[in-house]
C-alpha cells in the first residue's frame, strides 16, 4: 500500500531526471549561412539577460563550444552576433489518484466505486519551473536576425555546479543542433 503511495512521487522524479528539451527554430528564408564563418557576442542584449553573471557565463561558454564545433570563430570583426534571451514560469501539475475498483467484501455484497477510504483517492500537486532560452543570431553587418534556435524544459535546482553546467549545456547544444538550418542556401 505504501508502495502506491510512493509510486507517482518515483515517476516523476524519473520523468523530471530524464526530462528532455523541447527545441524549435526559425530563420530568414533565403540567408546563405554558409556565409558566416565568424561570431561574437553581443554583449548588449546579453546584460539585459535576468540571470546570474554565472550562469550567463556557463550559457555563452556552451554556445562558444557548440559554435566552434561547427567550425565557427570568434572574431573582434564577426560575421554574426550571439545573443541570449531568457524567461521562466512555474509549472503546477495535479494528479488525482483516485482508485475505481471492485471491492467484493463491501457489506456482504460486491461494490464497484471510488477506493477513496483505503488511501487511494489523494491528489498529488508538483510544482517545477519551466526555462526557456531563446538564442540569436544577427547578421552583423545589416543588423537583422536571420537564425533563431528556443529551448524550453524542466530547470533542476541542484546544489551541484556540474549538474547545473551538464543541464546548461544540454539546453544549448540541442538548440544550437538546429543551425545551420536545412537548406542551408536558398536562391
Amino acid at each position: 500500500m505504501k508502495l502506491l503511495k510512493v509510486l507517482p512521487i518515483l515517476f516523476l522524479f524519473i520523468l523530471g531526471s530524464c526530462a528532455s528539451v523541447n527545441v524549435s527554430s526559425d530563420y530568414e528564408k533565403g540567408t546563405d549561412f554558409s556565409q558566416y564563418k565568424t561570431y561574437a557576442f553581443y554583449k548588449k542584449g546579453i546584460d539585459k539577460v535576468e540571470l546570474s553573471d554565472l550562469d550567463k557565463r556557463r550559457i555563452l561558454r556552451a554556445v562558444e563550444a557548440e559554435l566552434n564545433s561547427k567550425g565557427m570563430v570568434i572574431s573582434d570583426d564577426p560575421d554574426i552576433l550571439v545573443s541570449i534571451f531568457t524567461k521562466s514560469r512555474e509549472k503546477i501539475d495535479v494528479y488525482n489518484n483516485a482508485y475505481y475498483g471492485w471491492y467484493p467484501y463491501y457489506y456482504g455484497y460486491g461494490y464497484y466505486g471510488p477506493g477513496y477510504g483505503n488511501g487511494f483517492g489523494y491528489n498529488n500537486v508538483y510544482t517545477s519551473t519551466e526555462g526557456t532560452l531563446f538564442i540569436d543570431l544577427i547578421d552583423a553587418r545589416k543588423k537583422e536576425l536571420v537564425w533563431q534556435g528556443i529551448g524550453t524544459g524542466v530547470l533542476s535546482y541542484s546544489k551541484s555546479i556540474d549538474k547545473k553546467e551538464a543541464r546548461i549545456n544540454e539546453f544549448v547544444s540541442m538548440i544550437v543542433e538546429a543551425y545551420p538550418p536545412n537548406p542551408i542556401v536558398t536562391k
